[in-house]
């Protein structure tokens, strides 16, 4: 017998090794822009928070959305839309029409973190499923549009490393 038979034993998790080398650097960055949002806005507890598929601007209808209260006029309701990536799957079985009452059941209580304007972090109870949501942006640079936000709460935005327009180009 030869050592060629070990090689093809290791083949697999050498494999699986690189694709893991190549994923990382994205998990590492996601990890970190939720810590700055965690560190910028407290949690808040939501009681099945109104949520949907499709059938609001911006949606396609496969998308499924949440509405949590606009910080500055609490009547007023602003939807953060879960575009389909692997990380919202399990949201979306939750959150979407056709499910049974049991999978529903575990989205009833939403933890939200963030400003629905900018970016957030969602969460159910427990230590697992975070999720974090960004507002499209409207400008073709990738910035998020301050729409009638409060200085401060541009300040905290930019602090949770949300990208805003420089202020001073804004200006000119």
């Amino acid at each position: 017998m030869s050592i060629t038979w070990t090689l093809w034993l290791f083949f697999v998790p050498l494999l699986y090794s690189f694709y893991r080398a190549f994923l990382q650097p994205a998990y590492i960055s996601w990890a970190f822009h939720t810590r700055r949002l965690l560190r910028a806005y407290p949690w808040q507890v939501f009681e099945e928070p109104e949520s949907g598929i499709g059938k609001i601007p911006g949606a396609t209808a496969g998308d499924v959305w949440l509405s949590f209260p606009n910080p500055e006029r609490p009547g007023e309701m602003l939807a953060l839309i879960l575009k389909v990536h692997i990380r919202s799957m399990w949201w979306r079985r939750r959150l979407g029409r056709g499910y049974n009452a049991e999978k529903t059941a575990q989205a009833k209580e939403v933890w939200f973190a963030g400003d629905p304007r900018f970016a957030a972090v969602i969460a159910v109870p427990g230590p697992r499923r975070l999720y974090v949501i960004h507002q499209r942006p409207t400008d073709k640079r990738g910035f998020a549009d301050p729409g009638g936000a409060s200085p401060a709460a541009l300040e905290r935005a930019r602090r949770a490393g949300v990208r805003l327009p420089d202020p001073q180009s804004a200006m000119q």
